[in-house]
């Protein structure tokens, strides 16, 4: 087993994709388990594991991506309610297309 490569701890001051930085770091945190249990998942399967075994790790991982997913729409969708002049150029209907693709 070769040792994970060594995720940077810093947050942007901006924040990344239009999100505040106290909004990034829990779904950056999210994703990072999620990484972990995905890495858990192949490992699982190159050791030949049940599929019983296997695939409620696997809905941990997609679950976990999703609500990723819905917490980055979501601070977006708030930002752009309470910040409606805000020039990021996101506006509802990109918002509400971003939620459809999750679903």
């Amino acid at each position: 087993m070769t040792p994970a490569t060594p995720h940077p701890t810093a947050i942007p001051a901006s924040g990344s994709a239009g999100l505040k930085p106290e909004d990034l770091r829990p779904i950056v945190n999210r994703l990072r388990r999620a990484e972990g249990q995905l890495a858990a998942v192949i490992r699982m399967l190159e050791d030949g594991r049940e599929c019983a075994d296997v695939l409620p790790q696997l809905s941990a991982v997609s679950k976990a991506l999703s609500k990723a997913g819905f917490a980055i729409v979501a601070s977006s969708l708030q930002e752009c309610l309470t910040n409606p002049d805000n020039t990021s150029g996101t506006d509802i209907a990109d918002l509400e297309k971003l939620f459809m693709s999750l679903a």
